[in-house]
């Protein structure tokens, strides 16, 4: 088991044997269309302890479709999860082992999201109305991988939120072996509201999953939802095993950039954003020869410098060379060059 900081690192609860494979303390959430391999492999850059996942991929789309398409990751941005989405635990198990196969790190199943057409594919938050349907993708998965295999789940959906419903849920599942719950502390509205709004509108009720961890202490639990700084981080690693950033890694990359030293006691020095860039830059010409779409390339980059000097000119200079069809590696030069003339007049530094 790997070591951390006093109030980090990678944690297991004493005497839990279904578990396997450490838990990393921090990880950047699944996000759809912002956690691709492009991103990730930027983040790596940021951080090389935080646990990353993919963004959620349907099981049927890996197993009757294009699984090299689907699966394709670095092995840079290692440790990774894939999380899957859907209902019919032969065709969950035979996309984890596909997987497995292509060295993914663990496997986590999507209980979380409220959108229409995820739940129009039997998959998501409304998963959480049939524990004993996840219970059983579970059992499969695990015995047919040798993965970690974790759920990531709301609070409640509908009127099922009761902290007494939460812990059913919970208990059927680590019934089957899940080895760890990641859990949004916000219920979802699975009609009414959208995807975002269920984000954002529904109140955050972090004391829910921190009696969770205390009901079941020999389970892992993990929070999510509305985390937006390290020192928030740390805090909730008082009452629960770890924390998952969303939206917060995305917007404001170079927030994290200790990540490494608060939460995993790495004594490396933290990140630079002109050297991410530089390496990025690097990034852009190879994937450039593979044909890559300039536009996916450069999408994680445009956070990079929000809240410092300059982020403004970094981000309009980006997307302008992208529209006027330059290649990444260009517009990233262009953008750098825009940013420290913009950082200088308003009497920043050009660096960090």
């Amino acid at each position: 088991m790997e070591t951390g900081g006093d109030k980090a690192g990678s944690v297991r609860a004493e005497g839990f044997a279904p578990s396997r494979g450490v838990v990393r303390s921090i990880s950047i959430a699944p996000m759809l269309d912002r956690t691709d391999r492009h991103f990730r492999f930027m983040m790596r850059l940021i951080t090389r302890q935080a646990l990353f996942y993919t963004e959620m991929i349907a099981a049927s789309a890996v197993v009757h479709g294009k699984p090299d398409r689907f699966l394709a990751f670095n092995e840079v941005e290692r440790p990774l999860a894939v999380q899957f989405g859907g209902d019919d635990p032969a065709s969950l198990a035979a996309a984890a082992a596909m997987a497995e196969d292509r060295g993914f790190d663990e496997i986590n199943l999507n209980v979380g999201c409220p959108s229409d057409r995820v739940q129009r594919g039997r998959m998501g938050a409304c998963l959480m109305l049939d524990a004993a349907r996840v219970a059983a993708i579970v059992d499969r998965i695990r015995s047919t991988v040798a993965l970690p295999v974790t759920v990531k789940h709301r609070i409640g959906v509908d009127r099922r939120d009761r902290f007494e419903d939460l812990c059913e849920f919970v208990e059927t599942v680590a019934d089957a072996g899940a080895d760890r719950f990641t859990v949004h502390a916000r219920k979802a509205w699975l009609s009414g509201l959208s995807p975002k709004q269920n984000r954002e509108i529904p109140p955050l009720r972090y004391a829910d999953v921190y009696k969770l961890k205390r009901e079941f202490p020999h389970l892992i639990i993990e929070i999510n939802g509305g985390v937006t700084t390290p020192a928030a981080a740390l805090e909730h690693l008082e009452a629960v095993d770890a924390v998952m950033i969303g939206r917060a890694a995305y917007d404001t990359p170079c927030s994290w950039f200790e990540v490494d030293r608060i939460f995993f006691g790495e004594h490396a020095p933290a990140a630079d954003v002109d050297a991410i860039i530089d390496a990025m830059t690097e990034y852009a010409r190879a994937e450039t020869e593979k044909r890559t779409p300039a536009g996916f390339i450069v999408r994680p980059m445009l956070g990079l410098w929000n809240g410092r000097p300059g982020a403004r000119a970094w981000r309009r200079t980006l997307s302008d060379s992208l529209a006027a069809g330059w290649e990444a590696a260009d517009a990233i030069a262009a953008a750098r060059e825009a940013r420290h003339e913009a950082a200088e007049a308003s009497g920043g530094s050009r660096g960090v």
